[in-house]
């Protein structure tokens, strides 16, 4: 062996899957699923039975978390799918910057300014109206897949 020192340019995540599989018959609505490459909420899902030497199939319905678009899916129900790690965490608002990017306050106390705002309009509005009436407002960051969207808040201001 060598004495040298072996440097690696080390990455933000430790290696793991923005997925997991899991059994199509086992996915319920209100669910996660990926659907052409898209983390979706399950909104209706429907099982079929085929015919004597067919597989059963599922065929779901979901609404892209960050989009709101409507995707659908047929798949046999004992094949595995796509399920998305959804994970939403709550930040407080410090700043909202002229290009349209936010400050939050992470809970170990650093800053996090890397996310846009919020498309939705009345998000949008609520937000920014907040901030200028100087609330304290605590956002809902939803993340899947490398992606981040802000999708809710709330005023936690004293009364």
């Amino acid at each position: 062996m060598s004495d040298e020192e072996v440097h690696f340019e080390s990455k933000a995540d430790a290696g793991a899957s923005k997925t997991f599989p899991q059994q199509a018959g086992t996915i319920r609505k209100n669910g996660y699923i990926v659907i052409k490459n898209r983390p979706c909420k399950v909104v209706e899902v429907s099982t079929s039975k085929t015919g004597k030497h067919g597989h059963a199939k599922c065929h779901f319905v979901g609404i892209d978390i960050f989009t709101g678009k409507k995707l659908e899916d047929i798949v046999p129900s004992s094949h595995n799918c796509d399920v998305p790690h959804v994970t939403r965490t709550d930040y407080q608002l410090i700043d909202i910057s002229e290009d349209g990017f936010v400050s939050f306050l992470t809970e170990s106390g650093n800053t996090k300014d890397d996310l846009k705002l919020p498309t939705d309009e009345n998000l949008l509005t609520q937000i920014k109206d907040g901030f200028s009436e100087g609330k304290d407002l605590v956002v809902s960051v939803m993340s899947a897949m490398g992606e981040e969207q802000i999708n809710s808040l709330k005023d936690i201001g004293k009364n």
